[in-house]
């Protein structure tokens, strides 16, 4: 499949004639346009850089086949779309828009004791691709490619790099990086990589780019 870049935590995944969007924020510039071409959305958690409710409203209300899926606390706010949005929670299984989903993870990362945790679930797609929204959550299941968190309130490199080599994926491809500047990016690709303290380095796909995963 493949997989387009958008800015921080937002990615679309193209496969046969299906396409999703996973966290279409208010922090990606092109998350109504990635939304437009989407058969299907996919939220993690409900903050505001992963979920623009503006957005997705808009969106339910002018494409009734539109889905969207993510936990109870963002799509009840749609209760009366019962046939547009699904809850989602650790343990399920869904076939979206031909894509094969397990859902993994209950909470966000902590950030301060002072904030609470908000419920944050992780996407495997088609058992190779992993999003985990917020959290270093590891999922009871093989990864061949993990998209990982290097920027946020509740990000640190340490946990991180501890966090790929309990996951051990094949493939570590950067998300979540709008609060690190070029530099700063560069520096934690140096610090995951096998010369210093994982075994798989990191890939920077530029906002735009599409890989095939």
């Amino acid at each position: 499949m493949q997989l387009i870049k958008h800015a921080h935590a937002c990615v679309s995944l193209v496969k046969d004639d299906g396409r999703i969007v996973i966290d279409p924020g208010t922090l990606t510039p092109d998350a109504a346009a990635a939304v437009a071409a989407a058969e299907a959305v996919l939220i993690t958690h409900e903050h505001f850089d992963h979920f623009d409710e503006n957005l997705i409203c808009q969106a339910l209300d002018a494409r009734p086949d539109l889905r969207v899926y993510g936990p109870l606390s963002v799509v009840e706010r749609w209760s009366a779309r019962r046939g547009q949005v699904t809850a989602v929670a650790a343990g399920d299984r869904v076939t979206v828009a031909g894509f094969d989903i397990a859902v993994f993870g209950e909470l966000h990362a902590a950030i301060h004791r002072d904030i609470p945790r908000v419920v944050n679930v992780g996407y495997l797609v088609e058992e190779r691709l992993y999003h985990p929204g917020d959290a270093y959550h590891v999922p009871s299941a093989p990864i061949d490619t993990l998209l990982l968190p290097t920027s946020g309130p509740w990000t640190k490199l340490g946990e991180a790099a501890d966090y790929v080599r309990e996951v051990a994926p094949r493939r570590l491809i950067q998300i979540h990086e709008i609060m690190l500047s070029q530099i700063g990016q560069q520096s934690m690709a140096r610090f995951l990589s096998p010369e210093m303290l994982t075994e798989v380095p990191l890939t920077i796909v530029p906002a735009g780019d599409t890989i095939t995963v």
